[in-house]
């Protein structure tokens, strides 16, 4: 899937109606940073959400760009946690009613596991690995939709930060 991105990204790039279409972005600057942002945590669109945010980078301030960056990502994330934190969650619980998993239903109960799971889930999330991988660990976790919205909130600031910046170095 992220070749796939890639190579779309690429694509999209040196077609002059996308070229106008991103330069054009610069005038819904907040709404296109937000989108921008979304797309930027998506394996199938990382590369062209970073297409857009280098071409806001040229622009915007940013800070805001930062800032609204950030809410699009976490606006994204949240939506995966919850549909993973709701619709997964059951499907699991469904297969471990069966006694053949009983085994892998007491492992993931101990207390090692417990804590475990939400920590490599953190360090996926906060690696260059796909953000839904990590979202998901975080999601089977039981780590509450307030702790996981402050982890993606810090995580998303400091991604779009040395993003942002690292653009600004450099052109």
């Amino acid at each position: 899937m992220l070749f796939l991105g890639v190579g779309l990204a690429i694509l999209l790039s040196q077609n002059q109606l996308f070229n106008k279409f991103v330069l054009s972005l610069g005038q819904y600057s907040y709404i296109s940073a937000i989108i921008a942002g979304a797309m930027f945590v998506c394996t199938f669109t990382v590369a062209t959400g970073g297409l857009i945010i280098l071409t806001l980078a040229k622009t915007l301030n940013p800070t805001e760009l930062i800032f609204f960056g950030m809410v699009g990502a976490v606006i994204f994330d949240m939506f995966v946690f919850k549909s993973i934190k709701n619709t997964v969650d059951q499907k699991i619980k469904e297969v471990f009613k069966n006694h053949q998993f009983s085994y892998f239903k007491k492992i993931l109960h101990t207390k090692y596991f417990a804590w475990m799971e939400p920590l490599i889930g953190i360090l996926v999330f906060i690696s260059p690995l796909p953000d839904e991988l990590g979202i998901s660990l975080l999601g089977l976790s039981k780590l509450k939709a307030y702790q996981f919205l402050f982890i993606s909130i810090l995580n998303h600031s400091i991604g779009m930060s040395f993003i942002v910046y690292a653009i600004k170095i450099i052109s």
